[in-house]
């Protein structure tokens, strides 16, 4: 049997410069070397080391994925003699800086719905920022390179909590009791409450809540018999059209699947109801003191 062929992919920057070899020998590709050399010197001295050899090294590798996920991210599939003329016209720098700006956007977004006050602090976050761009932009020359789908992958990941967690700071704001300014958040544990309690059919958002307060929710909802469905569209009219889907989505996951949802008709202990709550709702179910 004959070995797969692999398709070569090395990275944007390299592909690029290979044209060179087609042209005209002048002063461009000694200008864009330089330029690339500067641009190395820097990243060695901000993110590897510039005393020795392996941290150049390295830098060199991050200037090239650096480059090379900027110009992926500005051209796309057009042909390689255009994102070389960019490089000759624009500058090396251009490109870098338009990769590193993806880099920054994309540390910025929350990798989980959990979120805390070190997830805001200034140093965590250079640390986050260091990390991301050893992931993706990390670019051996020689070697194939998927940085640039790697990006596309983790930007849909972060995408998607991001989404979330708005949607859960939204909720918050409008909680009824007022907002909750908790720099600590659990977002699906306030998508699980608003969900939850919207089957009452006040209209009113819950956020957050608290033993006592779930009684109170248990008791009504038993004695009045109110319709979920009927609750759930009042939720959905209130909430903004950016975040219904996410939502409307947890609606639909709980009225398959939701536990409290499923024992809340019924004559489960309200030990048992606040047990399986606390699943859902994690620190946003305060204990009663």
């Amino acid at each position: 049997m004959l070995p797969a062929l692999v398709q070569e992919r090395p990275p944007r920057l390299v592909r690029a410069i290979k044209t060179l070899a087609g042209r005209e020998v002048d002063d461009e590709g000694i200008i864009l070397a330089d330029e690339l050399s500067g641009i190395t010197a820097m990243v060695a001295e901000k993110f590897t080391n510039d005393r020795t050899a392996d941290g150049i090294q390295r830098a060199l590798f991050l200037t090239v994925g650096g480059v090379s996920l900027g110009l992926e991210h500005l051209f796309g599939t057009a042909d390689d003699e255009a994102v070389l003329d960019f490089l000759i016209e624009e500058g090396a720098e251009a490109a870098f800086q338009q990769g590193f700006k993806l880099l920054k956007d994309l540390a910025a977004m929350p990798e989980d719905t959990l979120i805390g006050e070190y997830d805001t602090d200034t140093v965590y976050s250079q640390r986050r920022l260091k990390e991301i761009f050893f992931d993706i932009c990390y670019a051996d020359p020689q070697q194939n390179w998927s940085g640039y789908e790697k990006y596309m992958q983790q930007h849909q990941q972060r995408a998607e909590v991001q989404a979330i967690v708005r949607a859960a700071q939204w909720l918050r704001r409008h909680h009824w009791e007022g907002p909750i300014n908790d720099p600590d958040l659990n977002a699906e544990g306030v998508l699980a409450l608003a969900v939850i309690f919207a089957v009452e059919g006040t209209g009113r958002i819950t956020a957050r809540t608290n033993d006592a307060e779930f009684a109170r929710f248990v008791a009504a909802v038993r004695k009045q018999k109110p319709d979920f469905e009927e609750g759930w569209s009042k939720l959905l009219d209130a909430v903004p059209p950016q975040h219904r889907a996410v939502i409307a989505e947890r609606i639909e996951n709980y009225r398959q699947h939701c536990t409290v949802l499923q024992k809340l008709p019924g004559r489960s202990a309200l030990k048992t109801l606040l047990a399986e709550l606390e699943t859902y709702a994690g620190s946003e179910l305060e204990a009663d003191i």
